[in-house]
């Protein structure tokens, strides 16, 4: 059994590797005991070197204070406080260094430091004393005395020679320094050889339970793989060719069990499948057309109340302006209240008329409106939109220039209803965009008589407003389209004025083209000359 083979071998390398952990623990212990005392051998020589240098510092001091130097006191007292520190420094490295190796031939070394150590510490403690004592020598002074007395107090104590003992310390300290490290370099190297020997014997180890295993599992792993890479290209029908009592036949067993359930369970699922796209197809279709439908109504509706907002608040604002302008000021004659209720009158109509419209549109009626044909004057037309127009005019501060009289000579086929509504919407869009002070010039003219030319009416309004950018032109008669200026300009407006103004001229068979500049926008309006004024002219 692979599982009994596999779990000795594991536990092999397991042990292997747990006397390997222990080694390393020990070896790690050993080193850094090793470590810390050539750490500690090398720090008393260090605080052997700074005694002697604040030894020396402190002659120097001495020897400036007694010739009549300044001497700075606070100077002395830092290096007394620092010898005294270095020696305390010491006595506790001295007591880690024999805490550390207590063996026969170290311990003589740790009584020789000792010795020496007493003796360096009365020194300093002499010494101190002597310096605090030191007084600046009177002119008369045997110097050579004096400088021999100084020299005894620093290099003499409990007759050791001070300088010789530091040295011979120092000398010793050193020694113990390199042999700390000799040792610490050859316990380093057992180490590496230690580590060698186990990393060799581990990868023997497992170079040989890998050769073993690879040998042993690469036929039924390969056959095993086989068998999953077929189950996951879908072929199902696949059996993995693998007979035994060992675990690799088990799991054989159980991929060929599972796989023969899958075709199976496949078999169900593709049926079930087809019949769940047929209804889903069935739906989604049923869905798209309700989708469809549902948007249609919605963009009706939307288009609806954007051109009921539109259309409703020209003819009201000019109803609203005849009353007010009525009823400004004194009594008028009744010839002049008659007036403005006619064009009040003949406003409402035209409400009711676009009233109808917009109920025409409700009954997805929009792009078929009526026309009710008849000869129309464009003269009496132009006069009555200006006179609508007059009140707005008169709030935005704009003059407005023509039409020339009637001259019975600019006769068109159309609907005066519809007729009435594009010119409005017309000098409504000259008037409201127009700058204070300015004007809004109507001009008509008959055009194209000669004989391969059509006659038409060609009525032109222009303004000096804000004008159009020449990149917003192509745009101006797309439905809710506004642009920056005429944004900024007035807030109001939905942008449908001009899109049903080119519509009527089209139900009328003409058109509707704008000129704009920095300046003033231009709107040219054609319309063909009726039937019967054309017959008149050829007779004419």
């Amino acid at each position: 059994m692979f599982r009994l083979r596999l779990t000795f071998v594991l536990g092999l390398i397991a042990a292997v590797i747990v006397l390997a952990a222990l080694l390393a623990a020990m070896s790690l212990v050993a080193i850094e005991r090793q470590v810390v005392r050539g750490r500690v051998a090398s720090d008393i020589a260090t605080s052997f070197i700074q005694l002697s240098a604040q030894k020396q510092r402190l002659r120097t001091w001495v020897a400036q204070m007694q010739q009549g130097a300044p001497a700075d006191l606070a100077q002395r007292d830092e290096l007394e406080t620092a010898m005294q520190g270095t020696v305390q420094r010491l006595k506790v490295l001295v007591e880690q260094a024999i805490q550390l190796d207590g063996s026969g031939e170290a311990r003589e070394e740790h009584l020789r430091r000792g010795e020496a150590l007493a003796v360096l510490e009365r020194s300093v403690a002499a010494l101190i004393k002597s310096v605090d004592e030191a007084r600046p020598l009177a002119h008369d002074t045997d110097w050579r005395s004096a400088w021999d007395a100084h020299s005894r107090v620093f290099d003499i104590a409990d007759g050791y020679d001070v300088r010789r003992l530091v040295a011979e310390n120092i000398a010793r300290e050193s020694a113990a320094v390199q042999r700390e490290r000799a040792a610490a370099d050859a316990r380093l190297a057992g180490v590496r050889w230690l580590w060698l020997a186990v990393a060799g014997a581990l990868g023997a180890v497992t170079l040989i339970a890998l050769f073993y295993f690879g040998r042993e599992l690469r036929r039924p792993l390969q056959l095993l793989s086989e068998g999953a890479d077929a189950l996951q290209a879908g072929k199902l029908n696949h059996r993995i060719p693998l007979a035994g009592n060992d675990e690799f036949s088990e799991v054989a067993r159980s991929v060929n069990a599972l796989a023969a359930e899958l075709e199976e369970h496949r078999q169900r699922e593709s049926a079930q499948r087809q019949q769940l796209e047929e209804q889903v197809a069935a739906r989604t279709g049923e869905l798209a057309d309700a989708l469809t439908a549902l948007r249609e109504a919605d963009s009706r509706r939307r288009r609806l109340f954007a051109d009921i907002s539109h259309e409703l608040r020209t003819p009201t604002t000019v109803i609203r302006g005849e009353a007010e302008i009525t009823l400004r000021g004194v009594d008028k004659p009744a010839g002049e209240y008659r007036q403005a209720l006619a064009r009040i009158v003949d406003t409402a109509r035209q409400l009711g008329s676009v009233i109808d419209d917009l109920l025409s549109m409700a009954r997805n009626d929009i792009d078929s409106l009526s026309l009710r044909r008849i000869p129309v004057d464009i003269d009496e037309l132009a006069s009555e939109a200006v006179a609508q127009a007059g009140p707005l005019a008169e709030r935005q501060g704009v003059s407005l220039i023509g039409p020339p009289r009637a001259t019975g000579s600019h006769v068109v086929q159309g609907d005066p209803l519809r007729l009435r509504q594009l010119l409005g919407i017309l000098l409504d869009n000259a008037t409201r965009y127009s700058s204070a002070g300015g004007c809004v010039r109507i001009e008509i003219q008959t055009r194209g008589r000669e004989a391969h030319h059509p006659a038409h009416v060609l009525l032109s309004i222009e303004d000096q407003g804000i004008g159009i950018p020449p990149e917003e032109l192509p745009h101006i008669f797309d439905r809710h389209f506004r642009g920056t200026q005429a944004r900024l300009h007035s807030a109001e407006g939905s942008g449908l004025g001009l899109s049903i103004a080119q519509a009527l001229a089209q139900a009328h068979g003409g058109s509707l083209l704008l000129e704009s500049t920095a300046s003033g926008t231009r709107a040219m309006l054609s319309l063909p000359v009726a039937q019967q004024e054309m017959l008149e002219g050829d007779v004419a």
